[in-house]
């Protein structure tokens, strides 16, 4: 066994301690409380404290160097130090009042840290950080194939209680009620639930072996894969139209806003990601779509034409690609940041003109273009009265556009984009046409995002400049950026994770953008690639160098041997 680095070990648990007394002073704890995991167990408040330990605990094991035991040592000192940050919080309250310094450190939040036992309970947290330390560090010795099933059931344990009102839902109006209530509290999951899903995650994960999987599908013939491929196809679509019926229009609500998105990063991917041209003004074409629908289809006293939505729908589109154009045209000898500057104050001039006194008799300033119909003309007794037609419609746009934006991108025109964003000058020398092609970058892009406000239009009846924000721009390059560039798939699961998850935890909004930005500070280092990358972007970033590596140096003269 070799010697414990204890200066490591030591930094990694005070490094723990910080972000322990960090999590508690901005409310982390406190108000993430009100969430359960495990009814009359653990909380999500509780959980993030306790991933701190954990983490601290982790990471001294993994590098304190001293071996099995070593491991186990250090990952128990490494998590009492952790715990000892939020304890020194409750001794210094003992002494000193800080409430007036940390708005947070309400005596609610020590009840937490002490679990209801007062000062009494302020070795509590510390003894935990030993325990858990020390098990982590057990952990951190097992071999890959039994930490993953193990890491798998707990983090399932965590998301299952998380979304446990959307799972619970559908289940008690299946016939599936007694599961749903045995696995799941009126809050989060039941102790039994808990114990129970990760007994089966876990199994699962030693029996099916994922990436077993896909080898052998990998090798099956094309016809069979096919014809597998297709059921599950039809069994999904079958349970993303179902899914709003079960869960509730709230959720249906929150998907069409993600649709609403992917259709505007399918647009931003063709002018960002495949095309190589950064786009901060993005939000510009999604309000001239949005303000046109508005302005044609509005029964209130800025609409034009009283037209039905569907017919609004095209001039939209149009309209946005011609500012497409329009845009495009002052910037195409434009690169790099200064392109990104230039587009932002294209975006920051339409908005405030859209809200200003200047237009204000034909797009209403502030008070904006209201009583915009629904797509669809229903009773208001019909399940489709309220956000499920909007759900239904931008998930049948998403798909169309998808299946534009993939033609597209293997198309002739999209092998040009990628020509102009890996190098212009020599696509130029080998015949692109730059202005040509970035024009219909922008164009494309720029209707794809005139969809997307359309829809908007419709889904919430009336449109506002203050809807119109630079976040928005913001929002669709950082799922790109997430998801994968260049990357349809890329674009929806990078749509989930940074538009739909915010949206579903709506109570904990003022921390949206603390977790929002340390989820992309945490794909920038560990996958910058994205969730879902295109095979260019894995070519670029994850060259193959083990064969080099491994090749034997063969004297001038000599044959390699077999």
């Amino acid at each position: 066994m070799g010697a414990i680095e204890w200066r490591r070990v030591l930094r990694m648990g005070l490094i723990g301690a910080i972000v322990g007394i960090y999590v508690c002073m901005v409310g982390i704890v406190g108000i993430f409380a009100t969430r359960p995991i495990i009814a009359g167990v653990i909380s999500l408040g509780q959980t993030s404290l306790l991933l701190t330990l954990l983490g601290a605990g982790y990471l001294g094991a993994r590098r304190s160097g001293g071996g099995a035991t070593g491991a186990v040592v250090s990952g128990a000192i490494a998590g009492l130090i952790a715990g000892l940050g939020p304890a020194l919080l409750i001794i210094i309250r003992q002494v000193v009042d800080y409430r007036g310094l940390a708005v947070q450190a309400s005596p609610d939040l020590f009840k937490l840290l002490t679990f209801n036992l007062g000062f009494a309970g302020v070795w509590i947290l510390p003894a935990s950080g030993l325990i858990l330390g020390a098990l982590v560090g057990t952990f951190a010795v097992f071999p890959p194939r039994l930490q993953r099933p193990i890491a798998w059931g707990f983090a399932s344990i965590v998301a299952i209680g998380l979304f446990s009102p959307l799972i619970r839902v559908p289940l008690l109006n299946s016939p599936l009620a007694g599961l749903g209530r045995f696995l799941f509290a009126p809050e989060g999951l039941s102790g039994v639930g808990a114990l129970v899903m990760l007994v089966v995650v876990v199994g699962a994960q030693q029996v099916s072996r994922v990436a077993h999987v896909r080898r052998r599908y990998a090798l099956l013939p094309a016809d069979l894969r096919r014809t597998l491929y297709w059921p599950i196809l039809i069994v999904g679509l079958l349970f993303v139209l179902w899914l709003p019926q079960g869960v509730g229009s709230y959720f249906a609500q929150v998907v069409a806003i993600v649709a609403i998105y992917i259709l505007m990063g399918f647009g931003l991917n063709i002018t960002l990601g495949l095309a190589g041209l950064l786009d901060l003004g993005f939000v510009a074409f999604f309000a001239v779509g949005a303000y046109t629908v508005g302005l044609l289809t509005s029964t209130g006293e800025f609409g034009l034409a009283h037209l039905p939505f569907w017919a609004a729908v095209p001039f939209a589109v149009v309209f946005a690609m011609a500012f497409g154009v329009f845009f495009g045209l002052p910037i195409l000898g434009i690169r790099g940041d200064y392109l990104a500057i230039a587009t932002l104050g294209f975006g920051e001039i339409v908005r405030l003109l859209a809200g200003s006194d200047l237009l204000k008799p034909w797009l209403g300033g502030p008070q904006g273009i209201l009583n915009i119909p629904k797509p669809i003309d229903v009773p208001p007794t019909s399940f489709l009265a309220g956000p499920l037609q909007i759900y239904y419609i931008a998930l049948a746009c998403a798909a169309v556009v998808a299946f534009i934006a993939i033609r597209l991108r293997d198309s002739r025109l999209g092998r040009a984009w990628v020509a102009i964003r890996e190098d212009e000058d020599v696509a130029e020398a080998l015949g692109v046409n730059l202005i040509q092609t970035k024009l219909l970058a922008y164009m494309m892009g720029a209707g794809f995002a005139g969809l997307g406000g359309a829809i908007f239009a419709g889904l919430i009846n009336s449109i506002f400049a203050s809807s119109m924000q630079l976040f928005v721009s913001i929002n669709v390059a950082s799922l790109i950026i997430v998801g994968g560039m260049g990357s349809i798939p890329g674009v929806v699961v990078g749509a989930i994770f940074l538009i739909g998850l915010p949206e579903l935890f709506r109570e904990f909004s003022e921390y949206r953008f603390l977790f929002y930005g340390m989820a992309l500070i945490a794909m920038m280092l560990y996958r910058p690639e994205g969730l879902l990358p295109s095979k260019i972007a894995k070519r670029e970033l994850h060259i193959e160098t083990t064969d080099v590596a491994s090749a034997a140096v063969v004297p001038l003269g000599e044959t390699p041997a077999p």
